[in-house]
């Protein structure tokens, strides 16, 4: 049997986060076994969370932070754990979507990440770690205080005809937005129909944050870019007015996507 990994806690805030959670399991004299059981997940992911092989999601945390008793120190950890998931660049504007009030979203290829169901990230990303992280967004949308942020979803209508994993996700995937967009007066999406228009170039995000200042994020094909820059601001928020004019109304797009569902992936 290979010698037990020896932890530095010091290495990083997954490495703290697991030396704080074997702490506490040992505080409370409890094995990996036993707390597995009773935070209803399994004991090799306990194990491999204890010695920063797999990041915790934030239910993990606090499950732990219950049975354990720990007056939420797991939860109060997990933001820093969270940020590594991310490369340093997007784990800058993950900080910002949390504290957004609104968000203006322009997405040529794909489902946007905040209105993807499970299946449909897996087969975009493959890792679990990074399907939970994208899920873990989503929890903004949520939330109760502060109200979840307004969001505004235009998108082309190449990502209702490109197939991503299989016919039923793709089903699974629309069906999730149509119920979606019914049940929140918050969210709206709006489909632009196939031709050149000024889109094309690349999607982006504009998120205004409480005090009324607006954050950028633009995808890039190496890297996703966050920008403040009023010059920046100025043309993205150019460019979704117009990519916008160019969109049918919420309730065309929605019996577009119906049409699309019943016609192509039925």
């Amino acid at each position: 049997m290979p010698p037990a990994r020896q932890l530095d806690p010091g290495e990083s805030p997954l490495a703290f986060f697991g030396a704080e959670l074997r702490r506490f399991r040992l505080l409370a004299d409890l094995s990996q076994e036993v707390l597995a059981s009773k935070i209803n997940y399994g004991s090799s992911l306990v194990g491999m969370i204890e010695t920063a092989r797999r990041m915790p999601t934030l239910d993990f945390a606090t499950s732990c932070d219950h049975v354990l008793g720990t007056d939420g120190a797991l939860g109060r950890l997990w933001p820093l754990v969270a940020r590594e998931r991310y490369p340093s660049w997007f784990g800058e504007w993950t900080e910002v979507e949390r504290e957004a009030v609104s968000l203006r979203t322009w997405e040529p290829l794909v489902v946007p990440g905040l209105l993807q169901i499970e299946d449909y990230a897996r087969a975009l990303l493959g890792a679990d770690d990074a399907v939970s992280a994208r899920l873990e967004r989503q929890l903004i949308l949520e939330r109760e205080e502060p109200p979840p942020p307004i969001l505004r979803c235009v998108v082309d209508e190449a990502i209702l005809l490109r197939p991503i994993g299989s016919r039923e996700i793709i089903r699974a995937q629309f069906e999730h937005i149509l119920n979606s967009v019914r049940s929140s007066p918050r969210l709206s999406v709006q489909v632009v129909p196939l031709g050149v228009h000024p889109g094309l170039q690349g999607g982006f995000v504009l998120a205004t944050g409480p005090t009324g200042a607006t954050v950028g994020y633009l995808e890039t094909a190496a890297r996703g870019q966050v920008t403040t820059n009023p010059h920046d601001l100025n043309a993205l928020t150019e460019a979704y007015e117009g990519i916008r004019t160019e969109a049918l109304s919420q309730a065309d797009s929605i019996r577009l996507i119906e049409s699309t569902l019943e016609q192509r992936w039925k």
